[in-house]
């Protein structure tokens, strides 16, 4: 799989929702004809108020406002804040609605599990942040942001990014018989170069792009020189990238695994541990996350190339759920990106050492392997066990 790579492109980093949030409601605010946005979380607090507060302001001098927000991480915002915005002139469509609480049904996997926004074909958003408040008040121990990357965009990769959100926007209007919904004209965009930054966008889907993120990490890797940083919510690899790791690390390559200390999903958790050994075991340093939720899906490679999207390393995103991430060729934008990822290893994560792990209980040991493959039996009844 070969990158599009685009030169002239202008990235900013944001970090958090405190940088991202601000950027996105201006945007939002300056739209003067059309907005786009793909969210998996479109939380009932204040930062889903606020968000849907800039999208009826846009609706009301006349923006033409799309809303697409997927059916199962969007529950609440199905019961909550969707009919608000639909009475305020919003178009909004929910990707593979759920209709029951219980099903064994394979498609209720495939999720919209990227988050993508795109305001007058002009301004563009990628990244991992959900419309959701940065802190989680279902634990007041937890004083910190939830850790998380996006990139706003301005330039030629406007083009394959507009491309994406209108054409699964019309699939999605067309398979939920909402005619009124379909883009009536949406001319191309191909905005004019605006800086130097080379860049490319990637999508998974289950049709011609399947495995374009995965592949671009493998690319990467094998090309890695001196270090690999790679910082990923739920990180549970296959065969073919645990390999790519080892190989990098056994050719002197530093390898730095970044993964989750707290989390919500204690199995999966639970499953990436049963990997520690393999990795500790093959020079890979490993930093668990401890000071709030790590929800980054981002790496590092030389500090030359950088990734910054909503895939996660695991049979999930990777086989199943509709992905985006963005990467990038550039000293100055991958230099950020190392830069705050050193930070968060140094200031709120703890590095577990191959002698610890080999030391710890082999009941916890048990438990995480007995958590794998509980993950990979859930995977092989959903049919893709033999492609992880």
């Amino acid at each position: 799989m070969n990158v599009d790579w685009l030169p002239g492109n202008a990235l900013t980093l944001l970090e958090n929702g405190a940088e991202f949030f601000p950027a996105l409601e201006a945007a939002i605010d300056g739209a003067g004809h059309e907005i786009f946005l793909e969210t998996y979380i479109f939380a009932d607090d204040e930062t889903g108020h606020r968000v849907a507060a800039a999208l009826r302001r846009a609706a009301a001098r006349g923006v033409a406002v799309r809303l697409l927000v997927d059916g199962f991480g969007g529950r609440e915002f199905v019961a909550t804040l969707m009919d608000e915005l639909v009475a305020a002139g919003v178009n909004v469509l929910i990707y593979r609605r759920e209709m029951a609480a219980f099903s064994l049904q394979r498609h209720r996997l495939r999720r919209l599990h990227r988050k993508l926004a795109v305001i007058d074909g002009r301004i563009a958003f990628v990244g991992g942040i959900n419309i959701i408040s940065d802190y989680n008040h279902d634990d007041p121990s937890l004083i910190t942001p939830r850790q998380d990357f996006s990139v706003r965009i301005e330039g030629p990769l406007l083009g394959p990014i507009h491309r994406t959100v209108t054409r699964v926007w019309e699939i999605v209007a067309w398979a939920s018989f909402r005619r009124r919904a379909r883009i009536a004209d949406s001319p191309p965009v191909c905005p004019l170069p605006c800086g130097r930054v080379e860049a490319g966008f990637l999508i998974r889907d289950n049709i011609r792009h399947r495995h374009d993120i995965e592949d671009a990490y493998l690319v990467a890797i094998a090309a890695a020189r001196r270090e690999i940083i790679l910082a990923n919510a739920y990180f549970l690899p296959g065969r073919r990238f645990r390999q790519a790791l080892l190989a990098a690390a056994r050719r002197g390559v530093n390898v730095t695994l970044i993964t989750q200390g707290w989390t919500d999903h204690p199995l999966q958790q639970r499953a990436t541990r049963a990997l520690y050994g393999q990795f500790l075991a093959g020079g890979v340093r490993i930093f668990e996350y401890h000071l709030s939720h790590l929800h980054a899906k981002v790496a590092v490679v030389d500090e030359r190339w950088a990734t910054v999207g909503s895939s996660n390393i695991d049979p999930f995103s990777l086989l199943l759920a509709r992905e985006a991430n963005v990467v990038v060729r550039d000293d100055a934008f991958a230099g950020d990106l190392h830069h705050r990822l050193r930070r968060v290893m140094k200031d709120g994560s703890r590095e577990i050492s191959a002698v610890d792990w080999q030391r710890g209980p082999r009941l916890q040991r048990l438990i995480n392997w007995v958590a794998y493959g509980l993950v990979r039996l859930m995977i092989g009844l959903a049919g893709y066990g033999g492609r992880h």
